[in-house]
């Protein structure tokens, strides 16, 4: 049975897309990378966050010294980054329903947090950041480890190829949501167990999975 719901956050929660392009360019023009630009993002999205660095001259081992900076970055531009539509309606269905909600996100837990209390989202208490591009695995099963919960138990909601990664490693299956960052030929490639193209389509999925009626007794 379902009892966990975890959530993504950039590009699954939340549309910030505009404000990674500016942070990315700010530091892409500091540290003299290739910039994002109108002409380019479309083809960016078609690739996977390797091939992304590799085509704007960013070597993977300097992505940990930059996260700190583009977080910093990120936090000055907090206003800018918009609720995707639909998402405080299924966040309270969820809760109302039972699920018990967490984010596990690349991002800081600082900048969501501010987040969520500027828009007035409380009923998700628990947000693991995962400081390593390529280390929400580890921060997804520390997150299992911490709550004595089965795979079985969860379902991550997310958008990029990467969380598919992740979530395939821990045997709990993942909604990739066409919203967000990565298209869906990449996303595709990683085999997510459901794709949603609407928020209400999460909460259809989830409930899906459920033994009985798919909701859970409200405590």
């Amino acid at each position: 049975m379902i009892k966990y719901i975890v959530f993504d956050f950039d590009g699954t929660l939340v549309d910030s897309k505009s404000v990674f392009i500016s942070v990315f360019n700010q530091l892409a023009r500091k540290y003299k990378l290739k910039t994002m630009e109108a002409d380019n993002i479309d083809y960016l999205r078609q690739l996977s966050i390797k091939e992304r660095c590799q085509y704007l001259g960013l070597p993977l081992y300097k992505l940990p010294f930059l996260s700190a900076e583009f977080l910093r970055l990120y936090k000055n531009s907090m206003k800018d980054v918009i609720l995707i539509e639909g998402i405080k309606n299924l966040v309270d269905q969820l809760t109302q329903q039972g699920y018990t909600l967490a984010i596990i996100s690349s991002n800081s837990k600082e900048n969501i947090q501010h987040f969520l209390q500027a828009n007035q989202i409380h009923t998700i208490n628990l947000i693991y950041s995962s400081p390593n591009i390529f280390g929400k695995d580890r921060v997804i099963k520390k997150f299992l480890k911490t709550y004595r919960l089965n795979p079985e138990e969860v379902v991550y909601v997310g958008d990029e190829g990467r969380d598919i990664v992740a979530c395939k490693k821990n045997n709990i299956k993942v909604i990739w949501v066409n919203w967000g960052y990565d298209i869906i030929e990449v996303a595709s490639k990683e085999k997510p167990d459901f794709i949603a193209n609407s928020p209400i389509e999460v909460a259809e999925i989830v409930n899906s999975l459920q033994p009985t009626n798919g909701i859970l007794e409200s405590n």
